[in-house]
C-alpha cells in the first residue's frame, strides 16, 4: 500500500529539514513535447483534471504564478507505487526548486543548450526561459510536464519544450548540454548513484551541472562519486524561506559540478 505523503520534511544531516520524497525513475522514450494547444485550452484541460492552487514566486523582477494540484496526496496511485515506489512529489513546489530557480535568475543565460531534470512543474526551467535560455524540462511524469508547459504559457514565456524521460538511461538521442540542472533529486542511494553515472554522459565538455539540494544524506556520497570521476565541486549555501521549516527558512546546498578537461 502506499503510503500517505508526509506532511513535513524529514530531517537530514545537521539536523536540517528535507523534504521526504521518493521518486524513482522508469525507463520511457524521449519525445519532445512542444506546447501544441493554446494557453486557455491547456490549462482549462488540468483544471478539469485537477483541483489547483496557485503560488508566487518572486525575484527581483522576476514575478511568476505556479499553477500546481492542490493535494500531492490526492495523486497518489498504488498500482504506480508497487511498481517502483512511485509518489507524486512533483505536485509540490520545494524549496530547493525556488533556491534553484533564484540562483538561474539571477545569473546571465548560459550560451547553449540547458536540461533541468526532474523538472516538477517547471520552476527552474521558468526562471532559464525568462533569462533566455534554450531550455529542455524533463520528468517521468507527463502530468507535471503539462505543468510546466502551462506555467510557461499562463507567464507569458516562450514555450517550454519537455521531454518525459529516465536519468538512469539516458537516450544516445539527447546529445549534451552546457548546463544541466536539478533540484532535491538526491533523496535516496539510487539517485546519486544514478545521478552520478548521467552527468558525465550529458554535460558538455566545458559545461556545468547546478544541482540544488536540502541536506539530504545522500548529497556526501554524490559529491564523493563525482570527485573520484575527477569533477570539480564547488558549494554554496543559502537559506530559502518555507513554511516547512520550524525556523521560516530552510537551507540549500547549492552544488557546482564541472567535468575534467578532456
Amino acid at each position: 500500500m502506499a503510503p500517505p505523503l508526509p506532511p513535513l520534511p524529514e530531517l537530514g544531516e545537521g539536523g536540517e529539514p528535507q523534504a521526504s520524497r521518493v521518486r524513482a525513475v522508469v525507463v520511457v522514450p524521449c519525445p519532445l513535447s512542444p506546447p501544441t494547444v493554446s494557453h486557455s485550452d491547456l490549462e482549462s484541460q488540468l483544471r478539469a483534471r485537477f483541483r489547483v492552487r496557485t503560488e508566487t514566486f518572486q525575484h527581483g523582477p522576476l514575478s511568476l504564478e505556479i499553477l500546481l494540484p492542490d493535494a500531492a496526496e490526492e495523486l497518489i496511485d498504488e498500482a504506480e507505487f508497487d511498481v517502483d515506489e512511485r509518489l507524486p512529489y512533483w505536485a509540490d513546489l520545494w524549496p530547493s526548486a525556488r533556491a534553484l530557480a533564484r540562483r538561474l535568475a539571477a545569473e546571465p543565460a548560459a550560451g547553449g543548450r540547458v536540461l533541468e531534470l526532474g523538472s516538477g512543474v517547471g520552476l527552474p526551467s521558468l526562471a532559464l526561459l525568462w533569462r533566455g535560455a534554450d531550455v529542455l524540462a524533463t520528468d517521468w511524469y507527463a502530468d507535471a510536464l503539462l505543468f510546466a508547459r502551462a506555467n510557461a504559457e499562463r507567464n507569458g514565456l516562450p514555450g517550454l519544450r519537455t521531454a518525459e524521460m529516465d536519468w538512469r538511461e539516458v537516450p544516445e538521442s539527447l546529445g549534451r548540454f552546457e548546463r544541466v540542472v536539478a533540484a532535491d533529486v538526491l533523496y535516496e542511494m539510487r539517485n546519486a548513484e544514478s545521478l552520478s553515472l548521467a552527468l558525465p554522459r550529458l554535460v558538455a565538455p566545458g559545461g556545468a551541472a547546478v544541482i540544488a539540494d536540502p541536506g539530504r544524506v545522500y548529497r556526501s556520497e554524490f559529491v564523493a562519486r563525482m570527485a573520484w570521476r575527477g569533477w570539480t565541486v564547488e558549494e554554496a549555501r543559502v537559506r530559502e524561506p518555507t513554511d516547512y521549516a520550524p525556523a521560516g527558512s530552510q537551507e540549500i546546498h547549492l552544488l557546482t559540478l564541472r567535468p575534467p578537461p578532456d
